[in-house]
C-alpha cells in the first residue's frame, strides 16, 4: 500500500489502478550495479561452512571421517527377515487364540476373578454405567498384557525399527549450528590467542564465499607456524587483516589446483580412494566404510603390486599425488612424482617444477648430483643409481667399492674445476682416457692438493687390475650419455637443474622419464633420485613439512640400499609411495625386507599366486571359529519308529539324519594365496595399513572404484 492509500500492480500491467497525477519530477537513477553485467552472483559460503562444520568422529585408521558414522566392532546378530515375519505373525495369532479362548469362557472364568473382587456390590446392578466403564476398562488391561507379551515373543520392537516409519526416514535430521566457541568457522583458536580481529576477517571471508578449503588448510598451518614460534604474531594478523582468505599464498600463487579427480578432506588431511567391501573377511566397523589415506599412513610407505591395467596409476597414484599436490599448496608437504611420460600423473599446471627428461623443451634439469657439495655423499648417491640393483641383493650388502671409485674422480674434479663433471667428463675419467687424467694431475699439482694427488694416484693404479668396477660404472654411465639427453644433467651453471634439497619448502615436482628407447636409463634415473631423496630428507631442519616420493613404477629400483632409506623415511617426516607389477621385479631375498619396511601393503586384483604367498606371509595368521558339521542316519529300533522313518523318507526323499555341530578354533591366514589371486574382483583391492603412531588395520578388500 503506498503512502496515498492506494495499491499499485506490481509485476503486471493488467486492470491499472488509475493515481492521482504527480507532481513532475526529474528522471530516476537506477542503482549502481554490484557486479558487471552478466557475471553470476556472487557464491554464499553455506557449502563450505557445511563442509567445514560436518563432523568427523576418531575412527580407525583409513576410515574416511568426513560424515563418518561409527558402527560396533562386532556384527549384531541379526535375526533373518524370514524368520522374523513368520514369528511375528505366529505370535499375533497365538494372543488372538488366547483372547477368544478367554472371551468365548473355554478357559473358564478365573480370569475376572480379580475384577469382582475389586468392584463394589452396588455396582454389579444392570446397566450401571460405572460397571460398565470398568469391566470395559479391565477387558482392555487384560488384552494389552497379552499384546505385550505375544509383541516380546514376536519381536515385533524390531520387526517396527527393521520395516516401520523409522527405517523410511533414512536421512539424519538437521543438527543446530555448534556454539561460537566450539565453531570452526569462527576461528576459536585465534580468539583465545588474543587475535580477535584476524578471526573476525576470516569468518567474514568463510561467510561470503571468498575461502576455500586450501585456504582454510593453509592459514590453519600458518597458525601452526605462529603457535611454534617460526612465525610472528604480528605478521600473521597483518597478513590475514590485508589479504583475508588469500593470506600466506603458497610461493606459486595458486589457491588451488586445476582440476580434482578424487574426494579430498583437508581437514584431516586424507583422500578417498574407494570403499570397503561388505565382505565376511572384512571387520565389521570397517564394512561400508570410506577408505582414505593420509600422511599419517603415508609417513610409514606405500608399496602396491598388481599387473597393468589394475588400477595402480588411475586408483592409487593419481588420487594419492593429486593429495600431495593440494598439501602442498596449503605449506603441509612437498612431493616429488616420478613416472614415465604420458602415464596420466596429472596436469603440468598442478605442478611447480616440471622435469622433462629427454624432452629438449623441458625448462628445468635434473642435478645428477643432488645439489650437494660433498664428493663423498655425491658418490654414494651416483653408486646407488649406477651399480646399486649389481650389488648382493642380501639386505646386508653395499655398494662401497663403486662408490669408493667415484670418490677418487669426484673430489679430485670438484677441487680442480669448482663443480662436478658432467656426464661426457664422468665417462672419459672412469674409462681411465689418459688426456682427462693427466690434466686432472696437473692441475691438483698446481694447486698443491696432496691428499687429492694420492686418491688420483690409487685410481689410476687400480685401473690396470681386472676387477676393477670402473669399467660397469662407465658402461653404466655410459646409458646416460646418449644424444637424446645431451641437453641434461649440466654442471656447468647455464641450465635450471633442479635439487632434491629444494625439499625443506613445500615445493610440487614432477619427473618425467624418458617414454620408451631407455628402458635402463629410465631405470638408473629412478635409483637416482630415490637415493637423492633418501639423503636430502634425512637432514632436513623442519620435519613437520611432510615430504613424499611417489615412484609409478619401482621395476628395478629396490636395492638394499634403497630398503635401508625407507626404513628411515619414517622418522624423518617422510614417506615413499612405490608401485610394481609383480614382486619378481624384486630380488628374492629383499621381497621380504621391502614389505616389513612398508607400513601399507596393496595386493590388486590378478596377482600371481607366487606374489600372494608373499603378501600370505607378511600378513600371517589369525584365530577363527571353524565348525565342523556331521550328518549321522537315525536307526529306528520300534515298528512305530521305523514307520515314522519310513514316512519321512516318502515325503523328504532322503534318510532321517541327526546333525552333530564341533566347534573349534583353528588359526589360519588372514588372505592366502589362492584367495589373492582368485578372490579379488576387478576393480578390487586387499591392503594393510599402519600409521605413524603404530596403530594398524588388518587386511581389508577394497571396491576402489566406490
Amino acid at each position: 500500500m503506498d503512502s496515498d492509500g492506494t495499491h499499485e500492480a506490481r509485476g503486471t500491467r493488467a486492470n491499472p489502478v488509475p493515481r492521482p497525477a504527480a507532481p513532475p519530477e526529474g528522471p530516476a537513477v537506477p542503482p549502481m550495479p554490484t557486479a558487471p553485467p552478466g557475471a553470476p552472483p556472487r557464491p554464499d559460503g553455506s557449502a563450505f561452512l557445511a563442509w567445514l562444520r560436518t563432523p568427523r568422529p576418531k575412527a580407525a585408521p583409513g576410515v574416511w571421517r568426513f560424515g563418518h558414522v561409527p558402527r560396533p566392532e562386532e556384527e549384531p546378530e541379526a535375526v533373518p527377515a524370514r524368520q522374523l515375519i513368520s514369528g511375528a505373525v505366529i505370535a499375533f495369532l497365538v494372543g488372538w487364540l488366547i483372547w477368544s479362548l478367554l472371551w468365548n469362557g473355554y478357559l473358564g472364568g478365573w480370569w475376572l476373578l480379580p475384577l469382582y473382587a475389586m468392584i463394589p456390590d452396588s455396582w454389579a446392578q444392570p446397566h450401571s454405567f460405572g460397571a460398565v466403564v470398568v469391566v470395559y476398562a479391565y477387558y482392555l488391561l487384560i488384552a494389552l498384557v497379552i499384546l505385550v507379551g505375544v509383541g516380546r515373543l514376536g519381536r515385533w520392537g524390531e520387526l517396527w525399527r527393521r520395516y516401520g516409519p523409522p527405517a523410511w526416514r533414512r536421512s539424519a535430521p538437521p543438527s543446530r549450528p555448534p556454539a561460537p566457541e566450539e565453531d570452526p568457522a569462527e576461528w576459536p583458536q585465534l580468539r583465545a590467542a588474543g587475535a580477535v580481529d584476524a578471526a573476525e576477517r576470516l569468518a567474514a571471508e568463510a561467510r561470503a564465499g571468498l575461502m576455500r578449503d586450501v585456504d582454510h588448510a593453509r592459514i590453519a598451518r600458518a597458525w601452526q607456524g605462529v603457535r611454534s614460534g617460526r612465525h610472528s604474531l604480528t605478521a600473521f594478523t597483518g597478513a590475514v587483516l590485508s589479504e583475508g582468505a588469500a593470506a600466506c599464498l603458497h610461493p606459486s600463487g595458486a589457491r588451488d589446483l586445476p582440476a580434482r579427480q578424487a574426494r579430498h578432506d583437508l581437514l584431516t588431511g586424507q583422500v578417498r580412494l574407494g570403499t570397503t567391501a561388505d565382505d565376511p573377511r572384512n571387520p565389521y566397523a570397517y564394512r561400508g566404510a570410506g577408505l582414505a589415506l593420509g600422511p599419517d599412513l603415508l609417513g610409514t610407505s606405500l608399496l602396491a603390486v598388481g599387473p597393468a591395467g589394475s588400477g595402480k596409476t588411475g586408483s592409487v597414484v593419481r588420487p594419492l599425488a593429486e593429495s600431495l599436490c593440494l598439501h602442498a599448496l596449503a605449506g603441509r608437504a612437498a612431493v616429488v612424482v616420478v613416472g614415465a611420460a604420458g602415464a596420466g600423473l596429472g596436469p603440468a599446471d598442478a605442478y611447480d617444477v616440471v622435469v622433462r627428461i629427454g624432452n629438449p623443451e623441458s625448462v628445468y634439469d635434473l642435478d645428477l648430483y643432488g645439489g650437494t657439495t660433498d664428493p663423498d655423499e655425491a658418490a654414494a648417491v651416483l653408486a646407488e643409481a649406477l651399480v646399486g640393483d649389481l650389488a648382493d641383493p642380501h639386505p646386508g650388502s653395499d655398494s662401497r667399492r663403486s662408490t669408493t671409485v667415484l670418490a677418487q674422480l669426484l673430489g679430485p674434479f670438484r677441487a680442480v674445476h669448482g663443480r662436478f663433471p658432467s656426464v661426457p667428463e664422468l665417462r672419459q675419467l672412469l674409462d681411465g682416457a689418459p688426456g682427462p687424467l693427466a690434466e686432472l694431475r696437473k692441475g691438483l699439482q698446481a694447486s698443491g692438493h696432496a691428499s687429492l694427488l694420492r686418491e688420483l694416484d690409487a685410481r689410476e693404479r687400480q685401473l690396470a687390475h681386472p676387477g676393477d668396477v670402473a669399467g660397469v660404472l662407465a658402461d653404466r654411465i655410459a646409458l646416460l650419455d646418449r644424444p637424446a639427453f645431451a641437453g641434461f644433467f649440466d654442471t656447468s651453471g647455464s641450465s635450471r637443474p633442479f635439487s632434491l634439497k629444494a625439499l625443506d619448502h613445500p615445493v610440487r615436482v614432477r619427473i618425467d622419464l624418458p617414454q620408451r628407447g631407455h628402458a635402463d636409463a629410465s631405470r638408473i634415473l629412478s635409483r637416482l633420485v630415490l637415493a637423492q631423496f633418501t639423503a636430502s630428507v634425512t637432514v632436513r631442519e623442519d620435519r613437520s613439512l611432510f615430504a613424499c616420493l611417489v615412484l609409478d613404477d619401482a621395476t628395478g629400483v629396490v636395492t638394499p640400499e634403497a630398503v635401508r632409506g625407507i626404513q628411515r623415511l619414517r622418522s624423518a617426516g617422510a614417506g615413499a609411495v612405490l608401485t610394481l607389477r609383480t614382486l619378481d621385479d624384486v630380488p628374492r631375498p629383499l621381497r621380504g625386507p621391502l614389505l616389513g619396511a612398508t607400513g601399507c601393503r596393496v595386493a590388486l586384483s590378478g596377482l600371481t599366486p607366487w606374489d600372494g604367498q608373499d603378501f600370505a606371509e607378511v600378513w600371517g595368521k589369525e584365530w577363527t571359529e571353524a565348525r565342523d558339521v556331521t550328518d549321522r542316519q537315525i536307526i529306528a529300533e520300534t515298528p512305530a519308529g521305523k514307520a515314522v522313518h519310513m514316512l519321512r523318507r516318502v515325503i523328504t526323499g532322503k534318510a532321517p539324519t541327526a546333525r552333530a555341530v564341533t566347534v573349534r578354533q583353528v588359526e589360519r591366514e588372514r588372505w592366502s594365496a589362492s584367495e589373492l589371486a582368485h578372490a579379488v574382483p576387478p576393480g578390487h583391492a586387499v591392503l594393510s595399513l599402519t600409521d605413524v603412531n603404530g596403530e594398524h588395520a588388518p587386511p581389508l578388500l577394497v571396491d576402489l572404484r566406490g
